[in-house]
């Protein structure tokens, strides 16, 4: 992959995920950022085999995903939005933000968007055992590998900081690399 002018985020983990990535976009003024929403690009997009009745969701086909996602990723400057990590190349990534929640406020998120109770229960349990956060710590080096808790208003608007202030950072360490 070529060099990169602006980094590749990758936002993982319970709900807040779209939320954080369009607001860390509009609020990224001095480094341009696209937001992609996988889930939303597998569906808009046909990457998957057929519908899962039972989960109600989309049975991803990860080759088809990857291929259509590394012209996007190629020069940077992406944050993509998915529920799980490990399918992306560790080449691709430059932060992985894994946001975290109580799983009680979780279980309450999920209900009032209507989950269905095995999807509830799935979610709840993965959150418990922290499955997204084992996962990217195996599939990425640890210090590209955030975990923040996103529970309340708060927690979003001090994340999207967090995250603007290691872009800035990241821009600063590789400019003078690109030189």
């Amino acid at each position: 992959m070529a060099a990169q002018k602006r980094p590749t985020i990758l936002i993982t983990g319970t709900p807040g995920k779209t939320t954080t990535a369009e607001l860390l976009v509009a609020q990224s003024l001095a480094v341009p950022l696209r937001h992609i929403n996988v889930g939303e690009l597998v569906k808009d997009r046909q990457l998957h085999e057929g519908f899962d009745k039972e989960w109600e969701s989309f049975i991803v086909d990860d080759d088809k995903v990857l291929d259509e996602l590394e012209p996007m990723v190629e020069g940077g400057g992406v944050v993509l939005d998915w529920h799980t990590c490990s399918i992306f190349p560790e080449r691709w990534i430059d932060l992985v933000v894994v946001l975290r929640c109580n799983h009680t406020t979780l279980w309450n998120r999920l209900e009032e968007r209507n989950y269905p109770l095995k999807k509830i229960q799935e979610n709840n349990e993965s959150e418990i055992m922290q499955i997204v956060l084992e996962e990217a710590r195996e599939s990425y080096p640890q210090e590209i590998v955030v975990e923040l808790q996103s529970e309340s208003t708060e927690d979003l608007e001090t994340n999207v900081a967090r995250i603007i202030a290691w872009i800035n950072e990241w821009q600063k360490n590789n400019a003078t690399s690109e030189s």
